[in-house]
């Protein structure tokens, strides 16, 4: 019985693998076909359609995501100089350690 199992799965997993190798595909190194009048025809049209339907599409003017939150003219911010500072003094801890 185990064996009839095994028989069927191993027949259910090869039918697509056998099936996905038939399919006509163009090996590496094997010439193009040669395509007919008809073909090339459809192909033409197609690019001809597709550069037209390229030039439908209305040109975007430049976004700033950011024009709302700014005004034109703001004024620049001015540099800062550095200056040296001391640090800060570190105090010690008064108290009880204690708990």
């Amino acid at each position: 019985m185990k064996a009839l199992r095994a028989a069927a799965m191993i027949a259910l997993l090869a039918g697509p693998a056998y099936a996905q190798d038939q399919a006509p595909i163009q090996r590496a190194g094997e010439p193009d076909k040669e395509k007919s009048a008809r073909q090339i025809q459809d192909e033409k049209a197609a690019q001809k359609a597709y550069e037209q339907s390229l030039g439908n599409i209305p040109e975007k003017a430049a976004t700033d995501p950011w024009g709302n939150a700014r005004s034109i003219d703001a004024p620049k911010a001015a540099t800062k100089t550095v200056t040296k500072t001391t640090p800060p003094k570190l105090h010690a801890k008064t108290g009880s350690t204690a708990n």
